[in-house]
């Protein structure tokens, strides 16, 4: 009841005070003025526990899928904590995962600034970063320096992409710089799984490994490095059904147990006219934008290849109900940013709460039940 009301008070108060005052700011300076705030208050024990009050757990929402214990089914996905600094702060707000990065084998200071555009009719971001991190060398020591059990009821995810620089341009370049970031990342061992994203669009060379052939050496060359840990692919959302599942077909044939669906949307038609987006400005779309193109490819992936692959769903989470019909198209898990930066901090526990309550109205005694359960019901 305490916790209830916390999410519903802080619901107001970033809606009437917060998010009007962050949005008359640019986008690029909220983001980094939040990562510098957070770094300092989850060092601080008083401020450290008020995110808890927001995060909301249940037994309905429990699950185990490979290998690894998740205590709710929704996560941060790629993208906000690029240097995995803020693991703390993304814990107590109740996350049930969390997914750092892209990092590279290379320092990388991303693309020319600005990197968002917000468009707030649409709820969505223009995202135009370049993959900006520190390197793996010094994310894995980030890594290393958190306290033993951080991440044994938050499993931590790493994406890992290839350096955003002309020398990755050729393909064995970019493998390699795959595979070294890998490399590192398993000798570090904290781990739970890697997310190998083969579909950033604003970097030197596009997507080369969205493409059967040139993905399946990628592929060829992760299988040789032997990793103990789960591979999942990051996909892009830009492909026809047809082209999509060819991807599937050849990830498949290879040691990869998931696919996170999906990317960022390259298109521009669903934009809110009211946002008047300039065509010159660089970028592709994040949040409601990508909702039902996601949705729509999870539950394809699913119908075919749900008995092999785990799916995590991505894009357009505002709210409980598109976590759910992301979860009943197919998804064991659920991930965002967009929704949190439009709704609030206490997004994720609202999530849940409303997660428990359709999965308590449709029957179901565990989220597991719910997964694929709308193609379930058409079989």
């Amino acid at each position: 009841m305490i916790k209830r009301t916390v999410r519903g008070a802080t619901k107001h108060a970033y809606k009437r005070i917060a998010k009007p005052l962050l949005f008359k700011q640019h986008p690029d300076g909220v983001h980094r003025r939040l990562v510098k705030v957070a770094k300092i208050t989850q060092k601080t024990p008083g401020i450290r526990r008020l995110p808890k009050l927001w995060a909301y757990q249940s037994p309905l929402l429990e699950q185990d899928l490979l290998g690894i214990h998740f205590k709710n089914p929704v996560g941060l996905s790629a993208g906000f904590d690029k240097n995995i600094e803020l693991a703390p702060t993304i814990k107590s707000v109740g996350f049930g995962f969390m997914t750092g990065g892209s990092i590279t084998a290379e320092n990388c200071i991303g693309n020319p600034k600005p990197w968002f555009h917000r468009l707030p009719h649409s709820k969505s971001l223009v995202v135009h970063a370049g993959l900006p991190n520190s390197g793996v060398d010094a994310v894995a020591q980030i890594i290393q320096g958190y306290p033993a059990g951080l991440f044994d009821t938050m499993p931590l995810a790493v994406s890992v992409a290839k350096t955003n620089s002309r020398q990755t341009v050729d393909d064995e370049t970019a493998i390699a710089d795959y595979c070294h970031s890998l490399t590192v990342l398993e000798a570090q061992g904290k781990v739970a799984w890697y997310e190998v994203n083969i579909s950033c669009p604003n970097t030197y060379g596009g997507e080369p490994f969205t493409s059967p052939d040139r993905l399946d050496r990628l592929l060829s060359a992760i299988d040789r490095l032997h990793l103990s840990r789960p591979v999942m692919l990051k996909m892009p959302i830009n492909k026809a059904w047809s082209e999509f599942r060819e991807l599937l077909e050849v990830i498949v044939k290879h040691d990869v147990q998931g696919v996170a669906i999906g990317n960022l949307l390259h298109e521009r038609n669903g934009v809110d006219k009211r946002d008047k987006l300039d065509s010159k400005i660089p970028g592709n779309l994040s949040g409601k934008p990508t909702r039902k193109v996601s949705t729509e490819l999870i539950k394809y992936t699913y119908a075919e290849y749900g008995d092999r692959l785990v799916i995590i769903g991505i894009g357009g989470i505002f709210s409980a109900y598109d976590a759910y019909t992301k979860i009943r198209a197919g998804a064991s898990l659920v991930a965002l940013i967009t929704g949190m930066i439009f709704e609030g901090p206490q997004l994720i526990g609202e999530i849940n709460a409303g997660l428990e309550k359709y999965l308590k109205r449709d029957g179901f005694s565990s989220v597991c039940e719910a997964i694929g359960a709308d193609h379930k019901k058409r079989v």
